[in-house]
């Protein structure tokens, strides 16, 4: 018996079709949802460039951490906001798909590897203070930033290109609001082994490799913070490091159950609240975690306020 190995000449995306039947209702939150997000990223990167007292290592990463989430948010959520409009618009092309996911994963990989370098930045300052300046030198940080999205685009290249050569023949539903790997692969009619081993080792030396990085940092910047003397200085530490932490626990988490959890979990229709996390969640809430809680960005965004209230 033959089986039709065709291409696939477009995919529909389900969506969140699995969980509710009134996705309608979900268009408001996610769309209030994507307008915060942008527009917080987008306030944190026009401080930094209108703030010189913020021209530091640690404000340069971030202005740029804040333009890779709106990035990141928006190669998924503008489809989705479609998608729950109308069933017309769950359909994406083949060529489409290969699109959102290679640029899904090219912004995803950075990111890995760009809270890395954010958490190396903060090691460097807590643990080797007096040289600061000479180690996180300007064109050390813009190597960082260009190593992250080298990598990023790398692991996008390589899982696309491994994933779109697979013929697709069992259906083109993807139980998913994007094209991510692991809903993709379940509609391939060929064993996926080796796709399955691609995710573990290219996959798992930039999600676990980063995260491994990440932490070792925190680990010694908390070594070294429960060494110092004055508890303001712990106090100050513990603020940043904490809110660090946070994304990295939400964005990592999240990212680990996703890759590689078992596959008999991909056919739960859970996978979608999974990725939500660090797809749109994550996104949403570097903002709030990295201004508000920082008095040094707080401060020059009143200020810049106050200078446009004078204008």
């Amino acid at each position: 018996m033959s089986v039709n190995h065709t291409r696939v000449p477009r995919f529909i995306l389900l969506g969140f079709s699995e969980i509710t039947q009134h996705q309608l209702s979900l268009f408001p939150i996610f769309l209030c949802i994507y307008i915060i997000t942008v527009g917080g990223n987008l306030s944190i990167i026009i401080t930094y460039k209108l703030s010189p007292s913020l021209h530091t290592p640690m404000y340069f990463f971030l202005a740029h951490f804040s333009l890779l989430e709106i990035l990141y948010v928006s190669s998924t959520v503008p489809k989705m906001l479609s998608s729950l409009l109308s069933d017309c618009s769950k359909v994406i092309s083949f060529s489409g798909c290969a699109m959102q996911m290679f640029c899904v994963l090219l912004f995803g990989g950075t990111e890995c590897y760009m809270l890395a370098a954010m958490a190396y930045d903060r090691y460097n300052a807590i643990c080797h203070p007096l040289l600061y300046t000479l180690i996180m030198r300007e064109i050390v940080c813009i190597r960082h930033i260009v190593g992250s999205y080298v990598i990023g685009a790398a692991n996008a290249l390589i899982h696309t290109v491994f994933t779109f050569s697979l013929p697709f023949c069992r259906s083109n539903e993807i139980d998913h609001f994007f094209c991510d790997v692991p809903p993709v692969l379940e509609l391939s009619c060929q064993d996926i082994w080796v796709n399955e081993l691609v995710i573990f080792l290219v996959a798992g030396c930039v999600i676990i490799g980063s995260f491994v990085v990440t932490m070792i940092s925190y680990i010694e910047i908390i070594s070294k913070i429960l060494k110092l003397s004055s508890t303001l200085g712990k106090k100050k530490s513990f603020a940043t490091c904490s809110s660090h932490l946070i994304v990295v626990t939400i964005f990592y988490g999240s990212g680990i159950v996703m890759y590689f959890g078992p596959r008999s979990s991909y056919r739960t229709g859970q996978k979608s609240l999974v990725s939500l996390m660090y797809t749109v969640i994550a996104p949403l809430l570097n903002p709030f975690i990295y201004s508000l809680r920082n008095k040094d960005v707080e401060s020059n965004i009143k200020n810049i306020y106050l200078r446009l209230l004078q204008i």
